[in-house]
Parts: structure tokens; sequence; C-alpha cells
């Protein structure tokens, strides 16, 4: 057990450390660990924005929240950074399309109006998707480049389910490449 003295023992100012790894050793780590993949839209007023994220979590289901993270380099991110509502939409490899869109550095996310509606209150959302929902941002906080944001799911919709035990066409993102997770991957105890 450490005490205040040795807990920061050997730490800069500021949380700095003393050694960390480097970008290329830290994006080296993570290639190697698949993410869901997920677009998150929202639009302040000045046009709809959407990005591709695999930082998608789930933390409570009481009452219903979910993190994710937006780099601070985005062109989604001003936008993101100030939305009171998002939609995560939640993809599997049958939204390939939609994952690549919203991936690709200046491309026209919203330039196919037949891809995408409005719901009721405003927000933009993929049609034909796996599942979405939108969400209150409850929180953000600044984490290195990027910003983790905390919402609050309000709505959901889901065009495809996954059943209980059924492998289902998810959708993930390993070692910079798109891979489909069905019965094929499956491993059983």
């Amino acid at each position: 057990m450490s005490t205040p003295d040795t807990a920061t023992k050997g730490l800069e100012p500021k949380h700095g450390f003393a050694s960390s790894l480097s970008p290329d050793e830290f994006k080296s780590l993570f290639r190697g660990h698949p993410g869901g993949v997920a677009v998150i839209t929202a639009d302040t007023g000045d046009g709809p924005v959407a990005l591709t994220a695999t930082s998608v979590s789930s933390v409570s289901a009481e009452p219903p929240l979910l993190i994710f993270s937006i780099s601070a380099m985005s062109s989604a991110s001003a936008v993101l950074s100030r939305a009171e509502t998002v939609v995560v939409h939640l993809l599997d490899a049958h939204d390939l399309d939609v994952a690549k869109l919203g991936a690709t550095g200046g491309a026209d996310r919203f330039a196919q109006t037949h891809t995408w509606s409005r719901l009721v209150t405003g927000e933009p959302v993929y049609r034909d998707v796996r599942a979405w929902v939108r969400c209150a941002v409850i929180d953000r906080m600044d984490a290195g480049t990027s910003t983790v944001i905390a919402a609050h799911a309000l709505q959901s919709h889901i065009e495809r389910d996954a059943h209980p035990g059924a492998s289902g066409d998810a959708l993930v993102y390993h070692n910079r490449t798109w891979h489909r997770l069905g019965e094929h991957s499956r491993i059983d105890d």
C-alpha cells in the first residue's frame, strides 16, 4: 500500500509521469485490441457532422449511460464538443459503408440525402443501420488530445437485433482493418 508521498514519487508536475509510452508504442499496443464500430452524429445549428469511433462503451444500465472519445483533430470535434445531444449508431458488417464514410477525412458525410434523415428532435440519423441511440450529453472531460464524452441514453431504435447467444454480424476494427464477427469466429468454451 502506498502513502500519499510514495504514491506521487516520480511524478512530474500536473500529473505528468517521468516516463511514458510513445504515441507509436501506444498505437501499436491497441492495434491488437479490437473495438466495436460506431458512428456518432450531431448538429448544433451549423449543419450535421459525423465521425466513426471505436471508443463507445456502455457504463451503466441504470441510469443508461455510455461514453466515447473524440480526437481534437477530428473535423467533427468542434460540434461534438458543444452539442447537447448526439446520436450514436452501433454498426454491424452490413453498415460498413457508413463506417467508412465517417472515417474518411474531407468527405461530405451527408451528401447522399437518401441515406439519412433527422429525428423530430433535430439530430441527424443514418437510416437502416443496425441500431442507434439518441443521447443527452451529461459531461465532458479533456484527456490528452481527446475529449471523453459521457451521455445518457434517451431514445433508441434497433433495426437488426443480435439475439442472446447468436453470433450476429458484428463489425469490429482490428489492426487497421474492418472485420466481421460471425459463427466462423466463435470460440466455444
